[in-house]
């Protein structure tokens, strides 16, 4: 598309404490292709210039002399102005709980401390899908018209998954926190497909598809299943509960849009 922003465009705000760091990452960013590097060494001078003038992407470091990387992922996904701007983690953090926390709040990529260019690579063509917006092409749907229920605890991870989907052109969505809430709705409205977090209080995302898939009112809807544990060994049953495709989170729009022309296109 004409409109689209190629990477060289791209305008990055780099939030690092470290000078060296900095010159590293910034360098890769660079070899990379990126044109524009802006770096912020504390919270409160990266604030104040997305505040100034925005950025395309941030790309974050995890802990700060004024706060961590999650307070301001957090406080850029809270702020209407900015919510919509993809979100990069580069820690050497390798605490599992610690990295849960970034990918429930919508964070777009997780790079380890040091990373390889196709880490870089890779976390950078996700961050230009979610930019980059186009209108999946369905043969049996009309993409406008597809109702989707989105089923996740954490706020900020709906919003993102949202946004990733209304960015290939779906407009109609209903949300619930759990598989509980889920069900009422199941109920009530029809949907042409599920999209559900896995861990979830009071009904997770397992019990919920065998739900959907025990009830003849609503057996023929695609489910997929987001989970940050969706390549291990706890997860290797899960299609036997009838959901139609595993994703992992973070949630990239490359491969929803394989899922997605997948699951709809039969």
């Amino acid at each position: 598309m004409a409109n689209d922003i190629a990477l060289s465009e791209l305008s990055i705000l780099l939030v690092e404490p470290s000078d060296t760091q900095r010159k590293i990452i910034t360098s890769m960013l660079e070899q990379a292709g990126i044109g524009q590097v802006e770096s912020a060494g504390t919270i409160g001078e990266a604030w104040d210039m997305l505040a100034g003038h925005g950025a395309d992407l941030v790309v974050s470091a995890m802990y700060f002399s004024d706060g961590t990387g999650l307070e301001l992922l957090q406080k850029i996904k809270s702020n209407e102005a900015h919510q919509s701007l993809p979100f990069m983690l580069v820690s050497s953090e390798y605490r599992k709980e610690k990295l849960e926390e970034f990918k429930q709040s919508g964070v777009v990529a997780i790079l380890p401390k040091p990373f390889e260019p196709v880490h870089l690579s890779r976390a950078l063509a996700a961050s230009l899908d979610l930019i980059n917006t186009h209108e999946i092409e369905l043969d049996l749907f009309d993409v406008e018209q597809l109702r989707v229920l989105l089923v996740d605890d954490s706020k900020m991870a709906r919003n993102h998954i949202r946004r990733v989907l209304e960015g290939m052109g779906l407009k109609q969505f209903a949300e619930a926190e759990n598989g509980a809430l889920a069900l009422t709705l199941l109920k009530d409205q029809t949907f042409d497909l599920v999209v559900t977090d896995y861990n979830m209080p009071e009904m997770d995302g397992r019990e919920l598809s065998e739900f959907i898939r025990f009830s003849p009112e609503t057996a023929h809807i695609p489910i997929i299943m987001v989970s940050s544990e969706a390549n291990s060994a706890k997860m290797a049953n899960i299609q036997q509960t009838g959901v139609n495709a595993l994703c992992d989170k973070p949630f990239e729009p490359a491969e929803v849009r394989q899922i997605l022309a997948s699951l709809l296109n039969h």
